[in-house]
């Protein structure tokens, strides 16, 4: 039967959550965790904690050996980065929330972490409260997981909630910023940057597969449009900024961060406001859903404190699936069903797509429907062009085997009077 461990701990960072750790801690003595040292990088700034333990040099925390655990919260992904690597080379375990810096830096660190026999858990870094990545660690094998998606960035969901309910979208990223959900500086959220980092990150627990965020196809929200919107709520669907990751038929992985229409049916169609929702697809148990909030003091400082009791009873990940001899790969050699709108015919180059489906035209929007290759969506001009909106199909992820290709042909719009 395992034992729980006396945890020192050395904390860095005391915003909201490293202050809520501070406070769970000191009334949670089952948790056999006491903080001996807090490094800040603003003495000046009033807390309500003795002054005794903070300083501002992080190596009265890395070079004592009292502290067995380092608990990681800052916001700067290069510091943190510093912290978590000098760390492990001393043979201290970390618990961190910087999904930035794991995603950018995982295959090395896992490396370390495992050199110095440390655990390195990291829960609070993806979806808050929600335990999604000791799911992917432990319950799910490869081989059966079919799909996850999700809901992964509470910034973004929050403002998509209120712009489907009438707001423009500055109106709706102000009041997400007045109320701390969305940085001074959105663009992490809102450009889709850190719901790559985190899908990355569920990569490697899912697929045991290892990447760098820059290799995923991404796009966030601020190029949706208010017609997009209109368009969604006249069908009955809602637009939702969704993380996927696919196996396909061919056993190769599909993955990418795209604004997608959520239709009622599906789970992701009530996720509202700063919430964050997961649908966990196997072969055996079909469909599960993780929901609850994904972000702010509470929902973090619950991860941090349930890694720190895993940590207790000597939990570290395995990676099992990293090890096996049959390795899972990314792929963008597939299709995606997708809407895009846009003002002018000129915009977008209708010969990208294998098929068009759809088309319509109003005096200051264009629509078309079509399926395009994931490489060749990624490689046009017009994908980065912020007066174009991209947004996938529910089940909108086509294998290239499903396709019949002497079926397959360029619709005309030259023939349906409209002229390319």
């Amino acid at each position: 039967m395992s034992t729980h461990k006396q945890l020192t701990i050395g904390l860095f960072g005391f915003g909201v959550v490293g202050e809520g750790i501070y406070r769970v801690l000191n009334q949670t003595p089952s948790l056999y965790a006491s903080i001996k040292k807090v490094c800040i990088k603003h003495p000046d700034k009033k807390r309500d904690a003795p002054a005794a333990l903070f300083t501002t040099n992080y190596d009265e925390l890395l070079n004592d050996e009292e502290i067995n655990l380092i608990v990681e919260l800052i916001d700067d992904a290069d510091e943190a980065y510093k912290i978590v690597t000098t760390a492990f080379r001393k043979g201290k375990s970390v618990i961190s929330a910087n999904k930035k810096m794991i995603a950018e830096h995982l295959q090395e660190l896992i490396q370390l972490q495992q050199e110095h026999n440390v655990s390195f858990l990291y829960e609070a870094a993806v979806c808050g409260s929600i335990p999604v990545v000791r799911n992917l660690e432990e319950y799910f094998d490869n081989d059966l997981l079919q799909s996850i998606s999700g809901i992964v960035n509470g910034s973004t969901n929050f403002i998509l909630t209120q712009v489907a309910d009438g707001a423009s979208y500055s109106e709706a990223l102000l009041e997400a910023q007045q109320k701390g959900f969305a940085e001074s500086n959105p663009s992490l959220d809102v450009e889709g940057f850190d719901a790559t980092n985190k899908l990355t990150i569920l990569l490697a627990h899912a697929y045991g597969i290892l990447t760098e965020p820059a290799s995923l196809l991404r796009q966030g929200i601020t190029r949706l449009h208010a017609k997009d919107a209109a368009y969604a709520s006249e069908k009955g669907l809602k637009i939702k900024l969704v993380a996927q990751a696919r196996k396909l038929s061919s056993g190769k992985v599909a993955a990418f961060v795209l604004p997608q229409f959520v239709k009622a049916d599906s789970q992701l169609f009530n996720v509202n406001n700063e919430y964050n929702g997961v649908i966990i697809e196997s072969k055996l148990a079909d469909k599960q859903f993780f929901y609850g909030k994904g972000a702010g003091r509470y929902p973090t400082s619950s991860a941090v404190t349930s890694d720190i009791s895993a940590f207790g009873y000597h939990y570290q990940y395995e990676y099992k699936k990293l090890n096996r001899k049959e390795k899972n790969a990314l792929t963008n050699d597939f299709y995606l069903d997708v809407f895009v709108s846009f003002a002018a015919w000129t915009d977008v180059n209708k010969w990208d797509f294998e098929e068009l489906t759809e088309y319509h035209s109003t005096a200051d929007r264009q629509y078309i429907r079509g399926i395009i290759h994931a490489e060749k969506l990624r490689d046009a001009s017009w994908f980065n062009d912020p007066s174009v909106s991209i947004i996938v199909q529910q089940d909108g992820v086509i294998e290239k085997e499903s396709l019949v290709h002497k079926n397959l042909k360029k619709v005309s719009l030259q023939l349906a009077g409209v002229g390319f």
